[in-house]
């Protein structure tokens, strides 16, 4: 029923009158006369010039905030006689009487004068909202549902309908307190629909809450149709969907207006995420109709249709629940009742063959989710092995349904596997008619149909039908390239001639089953194909050469040179320079000569030593011991610096053999100008010796000299061992001192260097974190070490070295014997410390003083 409007202006202030003069009778009634001697004259004087003054009656009712309600009350009585259209005073007076009304039980008289206020007020301030929320929710307090109900209507009567939505808001949780009665509360949420459309699932969980379910279903269905609907929930159009399927699929007998099955079936469609929830929501929804078969059939309906591992699970466990809860009330049933006995028998029948076809129904989804997938094929065809017919079928299905450039995994396992399945129960025409099919398939890759003529081929030497397997060899690799060419490049059939592995079997198989111009046309067309390999090239060369068709291979191993480059030609130069010296050692030396040449044109440092030691040991062996000479040194020019010095010292070996060691002076200079700076020391050492044993000592000090620039003497303490010994034995005190002296500087020199914090890190071991911290720490010790042996005495102190060079001398040519600790007096021999260590040295003759510690 349509809300009438407002009364007319002439007779809203008639009824304010009226109420006015009723609140002033019931103030005249009720307060006695010695109360109103209380007033304050002050204020009463001021009243009596300005009674509309707002401000003044506020205050005057705040001056008697301590005074008693019956005193405050008459003030504002009053006053709002005086303003009735005052906000303030008529919201302060009705707080007043809100307080008052608090403590109180709502059975109280003093509410329904409350009440009776709010209504005098209300006459006034109609348009003012908050004196409507204020009233209405003091009548919820009260339990007052049709007066509330009433208040509600007028407050959107009176209101703007911009101000409706703060109205709504209380009326909404007026209805949603339980005590309105359904009819009402839905007639209410329909009108509130009209004014917040958006405002739906309000009201759809309401109908949920009070089991209005048909038109729950009916609202929230025309939600998920609308796609301009927004959820102030936040809701997506998803879980809307979700919310309505199990709302029609746990309440099936109650929703009437909508299709159920469609609903669901439509969110199958739209949401495959969902899908295994879905098709489980139907099935529940006919479970609960009681249409158990048409449960069972939407069952095997979604476990025939869902794509995904995870929606499969759900659905299969739902039904073995579903399959075992009927068998469950079946027996309980049985006991007394032979069909149920016999139906409960049925569905223990199905459930078996359920759990039996679990493997076959999980690899379908998988197969459903990739068609493609190979591997999946090949699992699937190992669940029918108890039955060929399957079996057969299943490959059928599989190589129709695959498609080769969507293939996932290798397409010719498959093809391979179907034959060998043929293969296994001996009909070897069926497999090779399916080797045929296999090799006529477009694949993605030449490798893939190169593999699929491989396994027919070994199919056929399985077998030995060693023919066969040569014919079907020469007719993979009979395609010409030319004539590939021409035709479609897209085709793998076309680009066939580029395997190497079909290339390298053929060949095999020629080698073994074909004759000697057979298998050279086939390694020929292949390296004219250009798809030879280095492997291939030796092959065809060792082939050759056991059939003594020597100059042949020799060609071989020239077509192979000029086909391939660095560094794939290394293994053939290297077998063609070996077969051809052994072939013909020293007799055509000129044309080595000449392949070694050709060879060492081009060849990188990396694989230039082993051609370079070959050469020289032709021209040692066959050759001129220059020619040999030339070449070693060639090869320190050309080969890496890790091998350089390797080459040098073959160099000075072979020089000094032919020719004498003053020759290899010239070549020592060489290495101690060319060789890397850490092999120089070594270069340097085996120069000073040899120059040393040809007595030249003055050389070879100068020699020791120039290799102690590289020589720091904290890493290279050998070295500076050998020059002490040299001096020791061959220099005087002078030459010593020079020696001392040189070494000094050298370390002075590395000192001034900044820390290479690698090598203190080698140095100091793992545990050593700072290196510039371990250094410091390492000097520091050594000078606590040197101020403890001052303070110590001579005991302590380090004993000197001998460093007079001709004392030096005679203790190495004189008797020792070591000791760590004197042992007491020997005749002949002094302890002391010297250039062989700590212990007895023999004295001078005639010396025979006690021994000197």
């Amino acid at each position: 029923r349509r809300p009438r409007g407002p009364p007319p202006p002439s007779r809203r202030w008639g009824a304010a009158q009226e109420a006015m003069a009723d609140g002033a009778a019931d103030a005249a009634e009720v307060i006695p006369e010695e109360v109103l001697r209380e007033t304050d004259v002050a204020y009463e004087q001021e009243l009596q010039q300005n009674p509309f003054s707002v401000k003044l009656w506020i205050a005057y009712a705040k001056a008697k905030a301590d005074a008693s309600e019956r005193v405050r009350f008459l003030i504002y009585e009053r006053a709002v006689k005086e303003i009735p259209g005052s906000y303030k005073v008529w919201h302060l007076y009705l707080q007043e009487r809100l307080k008052a009304c608090k403590p109180l039980c709502i059975t109280d008289p003093a509410y329904e004068r409350t009440n009776a206020t709010f209504k005098r007020a209300l006459v006034f301030l109609h348009k003012m909202p908050r004196l409507w929320l204020l009233y209405i929710e003091f009548l919820m307090k009260q339990k007052m549902v049709t007066r509330a109900r009433r208040a509600l209507d007028g407050a959107l009567r009176s209101l703007p309908i911009t101000q409706h939505s703060r109205i709504w808001e209380l009326f909404v949780k007026f209805i949603k307190e339980g005590e309105v009665p359904k009819e009402t509360a839905l007639c209410a949420f329909r009108r509130y629909l009209m004014l917040e459309p958006d405002h739906v699932e309000i009201y759809v969980a309401y109908l949920r809450t009070i089991g209005k379910h048909d038109e729950a279903a009916s609202r929230l269905s025309a939600v998920v149709d609308d796609e301009d609907f927004t959820s102030i929930e936040g809701k997506t159009r998803h879980q809307l969907w979700m919310d309505l399927c199990d709302l029609v699929s746990k309440h099936p007998a109650d929703v009437k207006s909508v299709n159920i099955e469609a609903i669901i079936r439509s969110g199958i469609r739209q949401f495959t995420d969902e899908v295994g929830r879905l098709w489980i929501s139907l099935g529940d929804h006919f479970i609960r109709l009681g249409q158990f078969e048409k449960a069972r059939d939407v069952y095997e309906e979604a476990m025939a249709t869902v794509s995904t591992v995870h929606d499969f699970s759900l659905v299969f466990d739902a039904y073995a629940k579903f399959t075992e809860s009927l068998i469950t009330a079946h027996m309980e049933r049985g006991e007394a009742n032979a069909a149920a006995a016999a139906e409960a028998d049925l569905l223990m029948a199905r459930l078996e063959d359920l759990l039996e076809r679990r493997p076959e129904l999980l690899s379908s989804v998988k197969l459903r989710q990739n068609p493609h997938n190979v591997h999946e094929w090949l699992q699937r065809v190992k669940l029918y092995r108890e039955t060929p017919e399957k079996v057969i079928r299943c490959f059928t299905e599989a190589v129709m349904t695959v498609d080769p450039q969507k293939a996932e995994g290798r397409l010719w396992t498959l093809w391979a596997a179907f034959a060998k399945f043929y293969e296994s129960h001996d009909d070897l025409e069926n497999a090779r008619v399916i080797f045929e099919k296999a090799t006529q398939v477009n694949y993605r890759a030449v490798d893939d149909l190169a593999s699929a003529w491989c396994e027919w081929i070994e199919m056929e030497l399985r077998h030995r039908e060693y023919e066969q397997g040569l014919t079907v060899s020469r007719r993979a690799v009979s395609q010409k390239k030319a004539a590939a060419l021409r035709d479609d490049k897209t085709v793998v059939q076309n680009k066939i001639y580029r395997s190497t592995k079909l290339w390298a079997l053929s060949i095999d198989l020629e080698e073994s089953l074909g004759t000697t111009s057979s298998t050279r046309a086939a390694y020929d067309a292949c390296i004219e194909l250009k798809v030879a390999t280095p492997a291939l090239i030796l092959a065809y060369a060792r082939f050759l050469e056991e059939r003594k068709y020597f100059e042949d291979a020799f060609k071989v191993y020239e077509r192979g040179i000029k086909v391939f480059n660095w560094p794939h030609v290394n293994d053939i130069w290297l077998t063609y320079l070996n077969r051809f010296v052994a072939r013909y050692g020293g007799r055509k030396l000129e044309r080595a000569r000449d392949l070694f040449e050709q060879a060492l044109e081009k060849v990188p440092p990396k694989f230039a030593r082993r051609l370079h030691m070959l050469y020289a040991r032709l021209e040692e062996e066959h050759g001129l011991a220059r020619h040999a000479l030339a070449i070693y040194n060639r090869a320190t020019k050309a080969v890496e610096e890790a091998d350089m010095y390797e080459m040098y010292s073959i160099l000075l070996r072979k020089t000094a053999e032919l020719f004498g060691q003053t020759r290899t002076r010239e070549i020592y200079d060489q290495a101690v100008e060319n060789l890397p700076q850490d092999k120089i020391k070594d270069c340097c050492t085996r120069y000073a010796k040899m120059e040393t044993m040809l007595g030249e000592v003055d050389r070879a000090r100068a020699i020791y000299v120039h290799a102690s620039q590289f020589c720091d003497p904290r890493r290279e303490e050998e070295f500076w061992k050998t020059w002490r010994l040299f001096e020791v034995q061959h220099g005087n005190e002078d030459t010593f001192r020079d020696m001392l002296r040189v070494k000094r500087s050298v370390q002075a020199t590395y000192t001034q260097v900044h820390f290479n914090a690698t090598d203190i890190a080698a140095e100091g071991g793992e545990d050593v974190l700072d290196p510039m911290q371990a250094a410091e720490q390492k000097l520091k010790s050594e000078e606590e070490r040197k101020r403890g042996g001052d303070a110590l005495g001579g005991e302590a102190k380090r004993p000197r070295v001998t460093s007079d060079a001709g004392v030096a001398r005679k203790e190495l040519m004189g008797q020792f014997e070591p000791a760590d600790t004197f042992q007491g007096f020997r005749r002949g021999y002094l302890f002391k410390l010297g250039v062989k260590g700590l212990g007895y040295y023999e004295d001078e003759p005639g010396a025979g003083g006690p021994a000197a510690a």
